[in-house]
C-alpha cells in the first residue's frame, strides 16, 4: 500500500498505524496514490487553526475526515487527532477495532504510570479508553499491570543496576524467530571461543562496576539458548559472574533455560551451584503438530519431563513461555495449552503474542501465510489466558509490545505474588541502568535524574564479536565517561 505524506512531520507514526491495520502489506510512502491501497494524511496551517485531514482509496472506493484544530493546539494534539482521525477511518473500512487503539509503542505501561502518577488512574485510564482509543479490556490491563510493578520500581536506586549476559546459539533456528542467534549445527566450533571472551567481557564489566561503586540488583542470562553450553561452559559463566560482582545484594538471578531439549541433570546442578535459583522452560505450545511446524525439536512430553526435573533439582522460581497465534494453532489447541501449563504451576508464565519480522523464516515462506491464526483467534487466545491465569492467582506484572504482531497484540508476563521478575520490570520500564555483556547485547545507561538513556552496542554476530573483541571491549570506557558526568549528584557512584 502507499502511503500519502502531505505538510506534516508524523510520517512514522502515521505509518506504525497503517501497520496495524495492513500487517502482511508493504507500506511505501510516495507524493502521490499508486496500485492498491492508498492512505492519504495531511496538515495544513490556516488562520483560523489547523486543518487536519486523512483519506482511505481501496477496493475502488474513497473515504475520508478532516478536522479543524484551534491554533496553538501544540505537535502532540495535532499528532493524536491525526491517528484518532486514520484509525477511526481504517476501523470502519476495515471491520475491525485493534485494543490497543491509536497506540503503537513498545510500553504502554510506561505511558499508563506517567499518566496516573500526574493525574490518578481514574484520569489515566479515561485517557486510554477516549482519547488514545484503548478497549476497556486492554485499559484494565494496563491498570493492573502498572499496579503489580510500582512495589518493584520502588526498589530501584540511582546506584542500582542490572547485569544481562547473551548466549546467540540455539538447537535449532525456529520458523518464528528474528533474534540474533545460531544454530549449533552451523556454530559449534565458535562457541568455546565465544565462552572464553565472554567470560573476559563479564570481568571488566565487574571491575568497572566495583570502581564506580555500582550495585547489582539482578542478573539474567539469555539468548539465544543458554543451556545449549555445556555444564563446563555454564559453570565457566556463572563462575565469571561470582567472581567478578559483587552478588550480596542481588534479589534475583535467572538463567533461560528455554529449550526443554536442552535441560539435564548436569546443566541444571551447573546453573544451581552457579548462583542462579530462578529459570525459563519455555513450550510455547504443548501441541506437538504446531511443533513441528514452528522447528522446535522438541515434544510436550520432553517439556513436562523438563519441568518435573527441574523441580527435582530444587528450582522453586520457573518461568514458562507460551506463544499466542503460532501457526497451526487455535484458540481450543491454545487453552489445552494453558490447562497443561497451570497444572504444573509455574511461578511464572509469560504468554507473548507472535511477532513476524522480516528476518523470521515465517515472514518470508507466503505459503505458510495461510496457516497464521488471524487476529481474532489470537485474541481470544490472550482472553482465555487472561481469564484462566486470573482464576490461577496469577498477576500480571510487565507487558510490552512489538512491530508486527498478529492482532496489534501484546505480550504479558504473569506470575503468582513475590515471584514477579525484578530484570523484566526494570528494562521493559526502562528506568535502570544494564550493563550487557555477549554479541548483540546492548548495555543501556541510565540517568535517573532525567529522561535520558544512553545505548553501547556489542557487535551482532558471534563472528563478529570473537574478531573485533578489543574494539568492542574498548567502548566500555564509555560506562565510565558516563559516570563521571553524574559522579558529582549522589553519593552513591563513586567517581572514577
Amino acid at each position: 500500500m502507499t502511503l500519502i505524506v502531505d505538510g506534516h512531520p508524523f510520517r512514522y507514526e502515521m505509518e506504525c498505524l497503517c501497520r496495524v491495520f495492513y500487517p502482511r502489506a508493504k507500506i511505501r510512502e510516495t507524493p502521490g496514490e499508486g496500485d492498491g491501497p492508498a492512505v492519504y494524511t495531511g496538515l495544513k496551517k490556516l488562520p483560523e487553526g489547523v486543518r487536519i485531514a486523512v483519506r482511505l482509496k481501496t477496493g475502488g472506493e474513497e473515504k475520508e475526515a478532516s478536522e479543524l484544530l484551534p491554533p496553538g493546539a501544540g505537535r502532540e494534539e495535532e499528532e493524536r487527532r491525526m491517528a484518532v482521525l486514520l484509525w477511526r477511518l481504517l476501523s470502519r473500512a476495515l471491520g475491525c477495532r485493534p485494543g490497543w487503539g491509536i497506540l503503537t509503542g513498545v510500553r504502554p505501561v510506561k505511558l499508563f504510570g506517567r499518566l496516573a502518577a500526574r493525574q490518578g488512574e481514574e484520569e489515566a485510564a479515561r485517557f486510554f479508553r477516549e482519547e488514545l482509543l484503548v478497549s476497556p479490556e486492554k485499559t484494565a490491563l494496563a491498570l493492573r499491570t502498572e499496579r503489580s510493578q510500582r512495589k518493584i520500581l520502588a526498589l530501584n536506586r540511582p546506584e542500582c543496576f542490572s547485569l544481562y549476559i547473551g548466549i546467540p546459539f540455539c538447537p535449532t533456528r525456529c520458523a518464528y524467530c528474528s533474534f540474533v542467534s545460531a544454530s549449533v549445527e552451523k556454530a559449534a566450533r565458535l562457541i568455546p571461543r565465544y565462552v572464553e571472551l565472554l567470560c573476559g567481557e563479564i570481568r571488566r564489566t565487574g571491575e568497572i562496576a566495583a570502581r564506580l561503586g555500582l550495585r547489582l540488583q539482578s542478573v539474567y542470562i539469555g539468548g539465544g539458548t543458554p543451556t545449549v553450553l555445556s555444564p563446563e561452559q555454564l559453570s565457566a559463566v556463572l563462575g565469571a559472574v561470582g567472581e567478578s560482582l559483587d552478588l550480596s545484594e542481588c534479589r534475583e538471578f535467572t538463567v533461560e533455560a528455554g529449550r526443554p531439549d536442552t535441560v539435564t541433570p548436569e546443566r541444571l546442578e551447573a546453573i544451581r551451584s552457579g548462583g542462579a535459583a530462578r529459570i525459563s522452560i519455555n513450550p510455547q505450545t504443548l501441541n506437538d503438530e504446531v511443533l513441528k511446524r514452528i522447528g522446535r525439536r522438541h515434544t510436550s512430553a520432553q517439556t513436562l519431563s523438563a519441568f518435573a526435573l527441574a523441580r527435582r533439582h530444587g528450582f522453586r522460581n520457573i518461568n514458562m513461555d507460551l506463544i499466542a497465534g503460532l501457526p497451526g494453532d487455535d484458540p481450543e489447541s491454545f487453552r489445552r495449552t494453558l490447562g497443561g501449563v497451570l497444572a504444573l504451576a509455574p511461578e511464572c508464565v509469560t504468554v507473548h503474542t507472535l511477532a513476524l519480522k522480516r528476518a523470521a523464516r515465517l515472514a518470508q515462506e507466503k505459503e505458510d501465510a495461510p496457516l497464521l491464526a488471524g487476529a481474532a483467534d489470537a485474541e481470544r487466545m490472550l482472553a482465555d489466558a487472561d481469564a484462566a491465569l486470573t482464576r490461577a492467582g496469577y498477576l500480571p506484572y510487565y507487558l510490552y509490545r512489538q512491530s508486527r504482531m498478529v492482532g496489534n497484540l501484546e505480550n504479558t508476563g504473569w506470575a503468582k505474588p513475590g515471584f514477579e521478575s525484578l530484570y523484566n520490570v526494570m528494562i521493559m520500564e526502562e528506568c535502570q541502568t544494564i550493563l550487557a555483556c555477549g554479541s548483540g547485547a546492548v548495555t543501556k545507561l541510565k540517568d535517573p535524574f532525567a529522561d535520558r538513556i544512553e545505548r553501547i552496542f556489542n557487535f551482532k554476530y558471534p563472528y563478529e564479536y570473537i574478531g573485533r573483541y578489543g574494539e568492542m571491549m574498548s567502548r566500555k570506557d564509555r560506562v565510565m565517561e558516563f559516570y563521571a558526568g553524574l559522579a558529582d549528584r549522589f553519593g552513591g557512584v563513586r567517581q572514577p
